[in-house]
């Protein structure tokens, strides 16, 4: 017999990993619950040693779990700290108290856009946001007019439809002729668009409307600005800015706008949304206008 085949006999089989016993998973649930325990407890504690507290009213809702599918309001005591945001008290909140409780966040630097919320009554950034700024208690909801998918996560999956229906891509009718040659813009064009660059998809304006609450075919302030964007840049070829013009000019489209500035006063960016929908609508009436 080959010292190969002799090896092969001789290893042994890898075992399985064993289930844990009904009494293991008893354990690890009670350990699991006292160290949710003592985190809570941790948490109450600071916020006795801490000079202020503010109090979150978070909403809940959880479609999966039972007896939490009905939504609800939970409290949530944290202590205060210069340069609190809304979103450093959300992470307090579930890291000592439920860690169950659902947000979306990431660059926490006001230019990822996921962690837009509905804060005392007002569509804002979390991470933006100051905790100072705001009465106490501080009311945190999901954006209004999206459907909820749990606790304040929201499903964002119309928001990007429409942004990508007015096809936000250019296609110039020239190209540069050298082969490192650059598609050159004016600074004075640069400077008509500039504001309409800084749209970081956060919804927070297509929340704000509401055309957009009961039309659920309308384009939305953030996507007809996403065809400014580049129907406006001096780049953009005539038959393409011809052709996304069509887009903006159909009935769900810029003619639905009522000029309630809504969007405007809750862009976390500034963007002038109105008065880029405004333009659109004139640069329309341009662009159909025949004279004989």
């Amino acid at each position: 017999m080959s010292t190969l085949e002799q090896e092969t006999e001789t290893e042994a089989e890898p075992e399985a990993e064993a289930e844990p016993s009904p009494q293991e998973s008893r354990m690890d649930a009670k350990r699991a619950r006292a160290e949710a325990q003592e985190r809570e407890r941790q948490a109450r504690e600071e916020v006795i040693d801490a000079d202020e507290s503010v109090t979150l009213k978070v909403f809940r809702y959880d479609p999966e779990v039972e007896g939490k599918e009905e939504p609800r309001f939970d409290d949530f005591t944290v202590p205060f700290h210069k340069g609190m945001t809304v979103l450093d008290a959300l992470i307090y909140a579930r890291d000592h108290y439920d860690s169950s409780l659902t947000f979306r966040h990431s660059c926490r630097q006001a230019v990822c856009g996921s962690d837009a919320l509905f804060v005392n009554g007002q569509q804002r950034l979390g991470c933006k946001t100051q905790v100072a700024d705001l009465d106490d208690p501080v009311r945190i909801e999901p954006l209004p007019h999206q459907d909820v998918v749990k606790d304040l996560v929201v499903d964002m999956e119309h928001f990007y439809e429409q942004m990508h229906a007015v096809e936000p891509y250019f296609d110039p009718e020239e190209l540069p002729e050298g082969e490192y040659e650059e598609q050159r813009q004016s600074p004075e064009n640069r400077e008509k668009i500039k504001m309409s660059t800084r749209c970081i998809w956060c919804g927070a304006c297509m929340s704000s409307c509401n055309i957009a609450a009961g039309d659920n075919k309308y384009l939305g302030p953030a996507a007809i600005n996403n065809a400014y964007r580049f129907a406006m840049d001096e780049r953009e070829g005539e038959a393409r800015k011809e052709d996304r013009m069509r887009i903006v000019e159909q009935e769900h489209g810029v003619w639905r706008c009522q000029t309630q500035f809504s969007c405007t006063e809750v862009c976390p960016k500034d963007i002038p949304l109105t008065e880029h929908i405004q333009e659109l609508k004139r640069e329309a009436v341009k662009s159909n206008l025949k004279f004989w």
